[in-house]
């Protein structure tokens, strides 16, 4: 790690505080730093600007350790040749021997075998040129300098517009995995090979489709940018095939005629939902649906003829991996799936069948189910328009209308993944059948459970035994011949901590074998999509994309579903601009899809791991784990801290809202539990208060237990190495004196000792007034106690690992200098002139908003109350004798302490955007 950007003489100290604190328990190096920096200040040797030029050199030197880390991560290098080399390795597995059959090369490259999801989670954490850069840094570009590291704003289109540029260098990624599979294909069986449709990886997505906890998602923006995903693919054929001349000429002059159409529809699109403005896009869609396309079928009989009159055998291979990308991904540049939540299925039934009682209600369990059976076994189809979807009030009906309506106007060709978020009940499943029935739309809909909490891991094939049960649901299965389901990493995560929830998840994979052999579904595929984050506590693997597919699927999962004779799809999420950097330059996307390949078409493991020979062991490991973990989410000083400033700390960065609540004119919210925040900004928060919990937390119990067994399970396990890699991640983005510095702040006791050594005028009565705040306030013993429980469980895990790495000096200073600017920050708050309560606010309130870093909305306030403005009378005549003008402007006030003030929140920001690219995602 590079400090070049830190003065040595700054770093220099740290190091020595750091030194000093190992051997002195009672040191704190990091306030001891943020102390020398403050002093600094107020001698004149330091300001605020130079602050925020060391800032920037630490943002910038972070950044290109991060473009390094990129390239690292997704083993960017000869990824052309591996793409061949897998491809090789199809047709003869065994080079000395013959090539495998046409039939069987077919089966391997015809099946899907994997997915990349690109969702709109909200880690848009880097302004889009910024995220650009750093993808151009790790495929080998200069890093610029002066870039802008905090999130700028973004929008929903904005969100689908860099999905959208995204998914396209991966779908150029795929057609050279799509040629490299031809070519090797033809030097074996010749022209023959090209009558394949290779799609082994496809691409899908649900930006601006997710509804889950969505409110500003219309139905008539889901299908604008479905109709824009359609418009990109048919351009996108048309622009590739364009160069070839006359033999392509037909199937482009369609494309473009197609492309027109679906712009004109995109365009009658309506923003608002008014009758007449549905009525013109209905007829848009209704009369231009042929020319539009609503399959791609009269596109794919156009290449037979195109091929026979290509003038070489490179105009035919184009031809080929085109052809192959359209039956693979259809009318869209990526396959589509929709999100909404559980309740919303449940409030649709209880409006349609008259089903009232609660299907968390497990005594009324079995009659709700047989209600619904009842139901299905009676329903009809009804018909679906515009008109409907104008009139439907209820969410789950009005997103599976949407749905119909896209299969029908828009490609009847892909079926469409309706994901439903907190599945706890088999119920659940049937009420989304009966609804996709009842709209005529059950053979084109995948219904897919998402597993994302505790309950629901640990309760999963309860929750399928129930759907099972049911005839209507094995015939949809037997129909469709997929099981399509969802696992979630967000929440399960920071609930029971990463660890456990991926042993939870792994148990349910391997579980999933015998349950469908009792219901006679052996054979049927199994679509399994793990929905996590890049970062370290939403299950995103630091080491390397290819470790990163193993711990989402484990090998050991993988032999039990295919000795089970279960294909198996699997599917990974990429989310957000960090998730898209990924692919954010053709030499990363290539790389990326070449991991990808490597990964499906694998070998399983020869030998079976050590740790499931010692399952006793590991169930007692990670069942530590998640009481551990439960117990500190229950704990209030963890409420305490993540509440106390932590949410201050993070920009928006995303559309959809990172809070789940706000208290109004009151100020933040102040948080009691967990749940009161979302997931992302969740593990923002820890990454920020430097101590990452819901993977730490609870290995030293776990390992105390019987540390021998640990090592030996960490030196010969790889499934448990693998794991225990996330730890280790983990721990080098944290540091017990950075969280308990954060921790010191919050108690009043620091602070009034400070004003007792103080002889500064006027600093005595500042540090005694943040004092007195932070007392009314409260979270200092909630919070010192729940640092003791941290303190505890991670020396015994040092105790047992003493290899364990730490913080590295640089993000120490980072933090250090944050709390030094935060501390500067609340005396400032503390020096706010006396005025009258405005706006239901008053100067205390206002105060402890602010140390809660609850800062923009402050200041907003507090410009109403101290106009800066100067006197707008000033200099005219008013016919009178003037008196001297007396407290016309707060100029002084501007100057003095809201100015300053906002230029300490900016650079705390900046701070952040610093430890972020530390860490190596947002959230």
């Amino acid at each position: 790690m590079d400090d070049a950007a830190a003065p040595p003489d700054l770093l220099a100290r740290l190091r020595g505080a750091r030194q000093a604190a190992a051997a002195d328990p009672f040191g704190d190096p990091v306030l001891l730093v943020a102390l020398d920096i403050s002093r600094a200040m107020d001698e004149g040797r330091v300001g605020l600007d130079d602050l925020g030029a060391l800032i920037a050199g630490l943002a910038q030197d972070s950044a290109a350790d991060r473009a390094a880390r990129l390239a690292a991560y997704v083993g960017l290098g000869e990824d052309a040749p591996a793409l061949a080399r897998i491809a090789v390795s199809l047709v003869r597995p065994d080079p000395e021997d013959s090539p495998v059959p046409f039939a069987a090369f077919r089966e391997a490259v015809e099946r899907p075998r994997f997915a990349a999801v690109f969702t709109a989670h909200p880690t848009f954490s880097l302004p889009l040129a910024t995220s650009t850069a750093l993808a151009e840094a790790a495929s080998g570009a200069p890093l610029p300098q002066g870039l802008s590291h905090r999130p700028a704003p973004v929008t929903l289109a904005q969100e689908f517009d860099q999905a959208a540029a995204a998914i396209a260098r991966g779908r150029d990624a795929l057609d050279d995995l799509s040629a490299a599979l031809l070519d090797a294909g033809r030097a074996v069986w010749g022209e023959r090979a090209l009558a394949l449709l290779p799609r082994p990886v496809i691409l899908s997505s649900w930006v601006g489709y997710d509804t889950d906890g969505r409110t500003d998602i219309g139905w008539q923006d889901t299908l604008r940018l479905r109709l824009r995903m359609k418009r990109l693919q048919l351009d996108r054929l048309a622009d590739r095939l364009e160069p070839l001349g006359d033999c392509a000429a037909p199937i482009v002059a369609r494309a473009r005629a197609a492309a027109a159409m679906v712009a004109a529809q995109e365009a009658a699109a309506p923003e608002r939902t008014e009758a007449t403005a549905v009525q013109a896009f209905a007829r848009q869609m209704v009369d231009g649906r042929d020319v539009a396309l609503a399959t791609p079928d009269p596109l794919v009989a156009l290449f037979p003829a195109a091929m026979e009159a290509a003038p070489d055998a490179a105009a035919r291979a184009t031809l080929a991996v085109q052809r192959a990308g359209l039956v693979a991904h259809g009318l869209a540049l990526a396959h589509t799936h929709v999100r909404l939540n559980a309740a919303q299925i449940h409030n649709a039934l209880r409006q349609r069948l008259g089903i009232a009682a609660a299907p968390e209600d497990r005594a009324a369990r079995r009659g709700l189910l047989a209600q619904v059976n009842a139901a299905l076994a009676e329903v009809t189809p009804l018909p679906v328009d515009y008109g409907a979807l104008l009139a439907e009030q209820a969410s789950a009906v009005r997103l599976m209308m949407t749905v119909a309506q896209m299969l029908k106007h828009i490609d009847a060709s892909q079926p469409v993944r309706f994901l439903i978020a907190e599945t706890e009940t088999g119920y659940t499943l049937l009420g989304a059948l009966w609804l996709a029935k009842r709209l005529g739309i059950a053979d084109r809909i995948e219904i897919s459970p998402l597993f994302e909490t505790a309950e629901a891991l640990e309760r999963g094939e309860r929750v399928l035994e129930e759907a099972l049960r049911s005839p209507h649901y094995r015939d949809y299965l037997r129909a469709h011949g997929r099981l399509c389901l969802q696992f979630g990493y967000s929440d399960s995560g920071r609930y029971v901590g990463q660890l456990a929830a991926s042993y939870l998840a792994e148990r349910l994979k391997i579980r999933l074998a015998e349950l469908l052999r009792r219901h006679a579904l052996e054979g049927i595929e199994l679509v399994l999509f793990d929905t996590h984050g890049e970062s370290i506590g939403r299950g995103g693997h630091p080491d390397s994309l290819a470790d990163r597919f193993a711990y989402l699927s484990p090998p050991a999962a993988r032999a039990a579903l295919a000795s089970a004779n279960l294909p198996l799809r699997e599917e990974t999420a990429f989310q957000g601009s960090d998730g898209y950097m990924l692919f954010g330059t053709a030499a990363l996307a290539r790389a990326t899809v070449a991991r990808i390949a490597e990964h499906a078409f694998g070998p399983l493991p020869a030998a079976p791991d050590p740790i499931y020979a010692e399952a006793d062991w590991a169930a007692d490991f990670f069942a530590t784990l998640r009481r551990e973990m439960a117990a500190l989410v229950e704990d209030p000083g963890y409420a305490a801290l993540l509440g106390a400033f932590g949410p201050g700390l993070l920009d928006r960065t995303g559309s959809r809202p990172a809070a789940r609540q706000v208290d109004g004119m009151g100020g933040a919210l102040r948080i009691t539990h967990p749940s009161q925040l979302r997931a992302i900004p969740n593990n923002a928060i820890l990454h920020q208060m430097g101590w990452l919990a819901n993977t730490l937390h609870g290995l030293g119990a776990a390992a105390a237990a019987n540390p021998d067994a640990f090592a030996d399970m960490l030196a010969r396990s790889p499934r448990f190495a693998r794991a225990l890699a996330m730890a280790a991640r983990a721990s080098a983005c944290s540091d017990l004196g950075v969280l308990r510095a954060a921790v010191d702040m919050l108690d009043p006791s620091p602070w009034l000792d400070r004003a007792g050594f103080t002889k500064r005028p006027g600093r005595r009565e500042a540090l005694t007034a943040v004092a007195h705040a932070l007392e009314r306030l409260d979270l200092s013993p909630a919070t010192r106690r729940m640092f003791r429980r941290l303190q505890a469980d991670h020396q015994a895990l040092r105790a047992a690992w003493p290899d364990l790495p730490s913080m590295p000096d640089r993000l120490v200073l980072v933090h250090a200098l944050r709390l030094c600017l935060v501390q500067r920050l609340w005396l400032l708050a503390v020096s706010l002139p006396e005025f009258s309560p405005r706006h239901g606010a008053t100067r205390e309130s206002l105060i402890a908003r602010l140390l809660q870093l609850d800062v923009p909305p402050v200041l907003d306030l507090l410009g109403q109350i101290f106009p800066a403005a100067p006197d707008p009378a000033t200099g005219l005549d008013f016919a009178e004798p003037a008196a001297p003008r007396e407290g016309a402007s707060y100029a002084a006030e501007h100057a003095a302490i809201l100015g300053p003030m906002a230029r300490c929140f900016a650079l705390v920001r900046e701070c952040s955007a610093v430890v972020s690219h530390e860490v190596g995602a947002f959230g």
